[in-house]
């Protein structure tokens, strides 16, 4: 008899979890039916902010395989515009909804891949006209009809992480007037003070204006149509706002079925990505995962943690061994000429993970300071004060700067200590780093100040 596995998910996760079971059981002992309740499968949410500045010109590139070719390359029953509302975990079923009908859908295994929700802001005027999030692809396109028809000339940016950067920046492209309003003091709280105000320096420098230490307080609209912004700090004159106040995991449906949810928000999982009900998985950002410095759960919303945890839970399903055994907590991000980067612990999340951190931050350049092109870089390291043992790392500079991190998250991967960091065998090119990289004169900096 075949057996069935359900989907609920169309995008990194989903999609990766169903490809590999299916490359491992074919579909006369697999069968596979993937529901979507949007329009796009299996593209590059990260993509976005870049379709909306004009870096990407088609939508369709972001896409990186077509619901044809789950049908007919991969025997995959996918289906469009269908939402999952309830899950059935005794009877084995999910209920669906699609444009035209209600069903009962049967599983023998299921995968949760429902991804985040983004944070949309509770106050007043919040479903005016002109107001739009980021997080899907018809969002996205959305937002560039919705710029091409109105040729607003104010957009206001809500929130200062790396989509409100990432959008800041397709605003100027559009030749918009940009205002970035957020809660905190500096934005990129996931960083340092003393780096987050790097960021803040560079979108000044790019031309934002910034509304720092403000809270959200409303939208005025006119015809149905934003406005204006209201903060705690006054009015700011909009034609187009941004969300940008990040996500939460999308676990309502597991917890309306009874699945255990952790303490972050998200399904709790093991390594295998099995949830507390056998037979039922769940991968992306809907689960929470384990972060490997602070030994602590964490809810991270990133596509390469997704496509990881869909691939290891369809090589499970498909009868194979795969595990997923946490995150450093490793992202970059851009504004025009300026790069950010950081990864594993902040200083403060490594007090709060109960470490004794210190941290040092040198300035180079990203070549040679004689190669022509060279750019300056700002690397901070923070190390646990007592056996030196490397805790976090995060990078501001310009074009050559942010990549450098991918180094500094293998150290922290495999526990180095900034002493062992400073005899890491790293390339040196004139045209690609000073005979010093920048990550080598942080670690010696850091394994010196331990003395």
């Amino acid at each position: 008899m075949t057996e069935r596995l359900v989907v609920i998910g169309g995008d990194a996760a989903g999609m990766s979890a169903a490809s590999q079971a299916r490359r491992r059981r074919g579909p006369d002992d697999l069968g596979i039916v993937a529901f979507e309740r949007g329009r796009h499968v299996s593209y590059s949410a990260c993509g976005i902010p870049y379709l909306v500045a004009g870096d990407v010109t088609d939508p369709d590139d972001l896409v990186a395989r077509h619901p044809a070719e789950f049908r007919e390359r991969q025997h995959i029953d996918l289906r469009l515009a269908s939402e999952v509302m309830a899950i059935d975990t005794e009877r084995r079923e999910v209920v669906v909804r699609d444009p035209e009908r209600e069903y009962r859908e049967p599983f023998d295994q299921l995968v949760i891949a429902t991804g985040g929700v983004p944070r949309r802001p509770e106050v007043p005027g919040a479903l005016a006209l002109g107001i739009h999030g980021v997080q899907t692809l018809e969002d996205g396109i959305r937002l560039l009809g919705y710029l091409d028809r109105h040729r607003p000339r104010r957009a206001v940016v809500v929130g200062g992480g790396y989509i409100g950067l990432e959008m800041a920046e397709a605003m100027l492209r559009h030749g918009l007037d940009v205002t970035l309003v957020d809660a905190a003091e500096q934005p990129m709280r996931t960083l340092d003070p003393d780096m987050s105000a790097l960021i803040a320096g560079a979108l000044r420098q790019e031309g934002v204006t910034l509304r720092l230490g403000e809270t959200l307080e409303g939208f005025a609209a006119s015809g149905g149509r934003v406005t204006a912004v209201h903060t705690s700090g006054g009015e700011i004159p909009a034609d187009v706002v941004i969300l940008g106040l990040g996500t939460r995991p999308a676990s309502d449906l597991a917890r309306a079925a009874g699945i255990a949810i952790g303490e972050t928000g998200g399904i709790r999982v093991d390594r295998r990505l099995r949830t507390s009900v056998p037979g039922v998985w769940a991968a992306g950002d809907c689960v929470e995962t384990f972060h490997l410095v602070s030994q602590r759960p964490v809810a991270i919303a990133l596509g390469t943690h997704a496509n990881k945890q869909g691939r290891a839970a369809g090589i499970n399903i498909g009868g194979g061994y795969a595990t997923f055994p946490g995150v450093v907590g490793t992202a970059v991000s851009k504004l025009c000429a300026h790069e950010v980067a950081r990864t594993g612990l902040s200083t403060a999340e490594a007090i709060a993970a109960g470490f004794a951190p210190y941290g040092v931050v040198t300035e180079s350049t990203t070549r040679a300071g004689y190669y022509p092109g060279a750019r300056k870089i700002k690397t901070k390291i923070i190390a646990e004060r007592t056996t030196g043992r490397l805790l976090g790392a995060q990078i501001v500079g310009e074009e050559g700067a942010a990549k450098r991190i991918d180094a500094l998250a293998v150290a922290l991967w495999h526990g180095m200590t900034v002493e062992e960091m400073t005899s890491l065998d790293l390339s040196y090119a004139p045209p690609f780093a000073p005979v010093w990289d920048p990550i080598l004169i942080a670690a010696r900096k850091a394994a010196e100040a331990l003395a």
